[in-house]
């Protein structure tokens, strides 16, 4: 859903490589580089692997995450705090609801399974005769 009078681009096409330099990802995603530097300090889940030299590497995931956080910014109109809890709540699975637990007393109430029950037994004292 866009706004009006926002216009949305469509998404850059990412080059297959492993590894992107800072100058690439800000052309890719369309900002600069020490706006990618700023957000590195704002989104935790951001963190692009450094050289010895102190030169970053972007992986595609993180060149994937850069296009969400502008969009999110730019397009929606996030605040910065606002789009790190947005991104949070989406990288967390979603809690199931737990089954109520059951007892091993809940599961062997049944009549059904006391006979159930009595053949194991049966069968287990077969098998212990035949290892003696």
């Amino acid at each position: 859903m866009s706004q009006p009078g926002v216009k949305q681009e469509p998404l850059p096409e990412i080059p297959g490589k492993l590894y992107f330099r800072i100058g690439e990802v800000g052309r890719l995603v369309g900002v600069q580089p020490y706006v990618l530097r700023y957000w590195e300090t704002e989104f935790p889940a951001l963190a692009p692997k450094k050289a010895g030299s102190g030169h970053r590497f972007y992986r595609r995931k993180d060149v994937e995450l850069l296009l969400q956080i502008k969009q999110l910014l730019y397009d929606k109109r996030f605040t910065i705090e606002g789009a790190r809890r947005h991104l949070e709540l989406q990288a967390k699975p979603a809690r199931r609801e737990r089954a109520p637990r059951t007892t091993q007393r809940d599961l062997f109430a049944s009549a059904d399974a006391s006979a159930d029950l009595q053949a194991i037994r049966g069968e287990l004292a077969e098998i212990l005769k035949l290892l003696k």
